[in-house]
């Protein structure tokens, strides 16, 4: 079955003869890469959008991602900061992001002699709200693993098959999704988040989120290793680090790390509502 789809994407970019793919580093668009650039050669071409919603060691990561695959690597800024429609942050956030990105890749894409744009959104993505892609779809953009029916457990499946080293590599969204809806987004609290998850992964935990909610840091880690990390964790260091990073509160979340939990508010909001 998993080699049937993975025929059926070799497929799809051979058909496409060249291809620009919207590469963030992630697993998703690091397998899109490899397979567009087993497919196509030097006719594909990746491309990392960079802004202060990406972590720069993410940044790091994609760099050598892609000349150990082998795929050509650019990156080209992108100015989404600069739109009060995103930095407002309301629930269609992602929408505008997309809408920037795309609206550089696109152009960038015919400039160059590449009749297509790809992504790495996957089967999975299509379930949960995501308003970035009806805004890449509405610039062209194609979805090779949604097109197939890729799965997240497949990609990492796909991506271990194909030798890839970081197919276990923990998902990681822009910094942007760390904020609750309506709360505005500054390079400011960008930059504190940000700060804040590397020296959580620097003391050993990789599976993660640093929530900021106001002056407030909440820190999200899968509900197995909170027992953990409260016994091996210097709490007061820790607080400490995080006030220097600009946050006047610190708090753990019981409940754990799940992906998409600010998304939980929409379901609430219509509930209320009445609309289900």
């Amino acid at each position: 079955m998993i080699m049937d789809k993975l025929e059926r994407l070799k497929t799809i970019f051979a058909e496409m003869d060249r291809a620009l793919v919207a590469y963030s580093g992630g697993i998703d668009s690091t397998l899109i890469a490899k397979i567009a650039w087993d497919e196509l050669g030097e006719r594909a071409l990746a491309v990392t959008a960079v802004s202060p919603s990406l972590l720069p060691e993410d940044l790091e990561d994609a760099r050598i991602q892609a000349a150990e695959i082998g795929i050509a690597h650019e990156e080209i800024e992108t100015h989404e900061m600069a739109n009060p429609n995103y930095t407002s942050n309301p629930v269609n956030r992602c929408y505008f992001c997309k809408s920037e990105l795309h609206d550089t890749l696109k152009p960038l894409a015919i400039q160059r002699g590449y009749p297509y744009v790809v992504d790495g959104v996957n089967a999975d993505d299509l379930h949960d709200y995501r308003p970035g892609i009806q805004a890449a779809k509405e610039r062209g953009a194609r979805s090779p693993l949604a097109e197939v029916g890729v799965s997240k457990a497949e990609v990492r499946q796909l991506a271990k098959q194909l030798g890839l080293p970081w197919w276990d590599k923990p998902a990681q969204p822009c910094l942007s999704s760390r904020f609750p809806y309506g709360e505005e987004i500054t390079v400011a609290k960008l930059q504190r988040v940000g700060r804040s998850e590397r020296y959580l992964r620097q003391l050993g935990w990789q599976n993660l989120r640093v929530r900021s909610e106001g002056e407030t840091a909440r820190i999200e880690l899968p509900a197995e290793q909170i027992k953990e990390f409260t016994i091996k964790t210097d709490l007061p260091t820790l607080v400490a680090a995080f006030q220097e990073f600009g946050f006047l509160y610190v708090t753990l979340d019981l409940e754990g790390y799940r992906s998409g939990k600010l998304n939980q508010v929409l379901t609430k909001d219509l509930v209320s509502s009445g609309n289900i």
